[in-house]
Order: structure tokens, then C-alpha cells, then sequence
């Protein structure tokens, strides 16, 4: 099934769409921002566990076409499909997470994906349904096995009790191909004067986020949610105030990712820009779902910049002037 622009349609309701509808569609999950909740594509990877992601990662389902196999592929991509002209690399999850079928079959079903401005395929089993989802009822996984251990990035519960364990795109790339090089930033001067405070729930993320503040040599803190950061933000706010500091001393730029457990970026940002005492301290969004609609979404909570995952150098640069002023 063709699904327009980061729009995903159930798979029993497939149609043609019109460019109109499909911008409705976009428009209805763009309101979505700020309000806490998301959309969940459900899928299966032949086991009984129910698997799940955001829809603005989704492009299209389909049946898997023919793959080309590729020589001297990294282990879990299966080859190359060609999809209206762009040649994408095709990953089986099951085998990338540990959970392949014995008899070693293709998945029936491909879910192309757009995440940090690449374009790539992952073979499922089955897709399910759509369902939307609070963020306050999604939680930071525990006690996940070895075999999904930091593939899994949360997980929330349906209505008959049946857990969805919702997958961490960048930690399963990261598997596959390699995590992204940095490479050479210069330095911010004096850049030790500087702090920035950053949220994001994937680890390979954080962990890229403190190579390039390393590299600019600013001081930085981190959180690994929404809720989390609000509260170590608030509590920054606090002590500002009873010292009769300068928040600035604490904090010169926030960094947040949009989607996370318990609250999401959007709604993180709603809250900063509403509390005066944060004025002045820009917020800038660094997230995989870099589309127009989602930086529209940004725009709509006030975020002041918006850079789309992982690009080392952007980000860099998108900082330093917002240190330095």
C-alpha cells in the first residue's frame, strides 16, 4: 500500500488517495503536536511479540517486491530494491534483532521508511494497525532480552493487556551499518563558559549529541525523556531563583528530540516557552522526523531551530551562533 507523504492508512482501509486528502491526513497528525499523543504503526516479526513505530517514520507498506541481492552487504540486510527510481538498502528486523524464523524465509511485507533524511526498507512479517497513543503511557523498557536489548527504545500497553515494544531506529542502523562519524568541529572559544542542556530517549543518540558538545567544548547535561528533563529543568529554574542567579548560568541552549516516553518533545517546549523564566533560552528540536510537516509541528510549540538527526556538522553549526551571541 502507497501511504502519501508520512501518512500511514490501515491496511483494510487502503485507497487511492487525492493530493487533498492526503494533505488532510497530514494536517489531522500534525495537530497531533503538543498534545502528548502519536501514532503507532503495529507490526509482527512472526513471534508473538507486538512490535511498533511512529507513522512519521513510515512512507509505504507493501508486498516485498523482488531484492537484488548485493555482495559484501553488512549481516541483516537482505539486498537492494529499486522503488520509483531510488535504489534502498533493504534490512531484515527479525534477523538485525535476533528473532529470524528457522526456516530463514523473506518477510512477506516491507515497510519503507524516511528517517534522518535517508530512505531505507525493513522486511516484517505482517502489519497490523494504527493506533494512537498518549505519551504519558509509554515507558522506558525493563528487563528487555539480550537479543532487542537498546533496539527497543519504549513500550506501552493495549487495551487487552498485550505489550508493544516500540523500535529505536537509530540504535538498529547504528547495528547494521555502523554508527555516524563525527569527524573534526572546531572548537567553540571559551566554549567551557557555555552550557547546553540535552533530552533525548535513544542511547546511540545521546551518545552522538556529547561527542559534537565535546568537540565545541561547551558543558552539557542530559536527560533521557521528556518528564525527566522538565523536571531537572524546573529544578534549575528553582535554584536560579533562590540564589538570585541568572538561569543563563545554568543553561544556554535546550536541545530536544520530539518523540520520547511519558512526554514528547512538543509538549516539553509548550512548557519552557510558557514559563517566563526561561525566556531568552532558545530551544532548538534535533529529531529523526525531519519532514516539513513535522518542522511545522516544531513551529506550532515555539522551538526556535530545528535540525533534523544525525548530521554532526549541521548540528554544530546550528549551535554555535546560538552560544556566541
Amino acid at each position: 500500500m502507497n501511504l502519501p507523504a508520512k501518512t500511514v492508512i490501515e491496511p483494510e482501509l487502503v485507497e487511492e488517495k487525492s493530493e487533498h486528502s492526503a494533505f488532510e491526513e497530514i494536517e489531522a497528525r500534525a495537530g497531533l503536536a503538543g498534545s502528548n499523543r502519536f501514532e503507532i504503526l503495529l507490526f509482527s516479526l512472526g513471534t508473538s511479540e507486538i512490535f511498533g513505530v511512529n507513522v512519521f517514520k513510515v512512507r509505504e507498506v507493501m508486498s516485498t517486491p523482488f531484492i537484488t541481492r548485493a555482495p559484501n552487504v553488512p549481516p541483516g540486510v537482505e539486498g537492494l530494491v529499486s522503488l520509483r527510481g531510488n535504489v534502498i538498502p533493504v534490512v531484515s528486523l527479525a534477523k538485525v534483532m535476533g528473532l529470524a524464523p528457522m526456516d530463514d524465509r523473506l518477510a512477506p511485507t516491507m515497510m519503507v521508511a524516511e528517517y534522518s533524511q535517508k530512505t531505507l526498507a525493513f522486511l516484517v512479517e505482517s502489519v497490523d494497525r494504527i493506533i494512537r497513543v498518549e505519551w504519558g503511557l509509554v515507558r522506558e523498557p525493563e528487563n528487555v532480552s539480550q537479543q532487542v536489548h537498546g533496539m527497543i527504545t519504549a513500550i506501552t500497553e493495549l487495551p487487552d493487556g498485550r505489550i508493544v515494544s516500540i523500535i529505536d531506529v537509530e540504535s538498529i542502523l547504528a547495528r547494521v551499518f555502523g554508527e555516524e562519524v563525527v569527524g573534526t568541529i572546531l572548537p567553540i572559544p571559551e566554549g567551557h563558559r557555555y552550557h547546553v542542556f540535552f533530552v533525548d530517549d535513544s542511547g546511540v543518540a545521546r551518545k552522538k549529541i556529547a561527542e559534537v558538545l565535546d568537540k565545541l567544548g561547551v558543558k552539557h547535561a542530559h536527560a533521557n525523556n521528556g518528564a525527566e528533563a522538565w523536571a531537572r529543568l524546573e529544578s534549575m529554574a528553582n535554584f536560579a531563583e533562590q540564589t538570585g542567579q541568572s538561569l543563563r548560568e545554568q543553561v544556554d541552549v535546550i536541545l530536544v528530540d520530539a518523540e520520547m516516553p511519558e512526554m514528547d518533545g512538543y509538549v516539553l517546549t509548550k512548557y519552557i516557552k510558557a514559563d517566563p523564566r526561561f525566556e531568552g533560552i532558545p530551544v532548538i528540536m534535533h529529531s529523526s522526523l525531519s519532514s516539513q510537516a513535522n518542522r511545522a509541528m516544531g513551529e506550532r510549540v515555539g522551538v526556535d531551530g530545528y535540525v533534523a538527526k544525525f548530521d554532526a556538522h549541521a548540528l554544530a553549526e546550528t549551535l554555535r551562533p546560538l552560544l556566541t551571541r
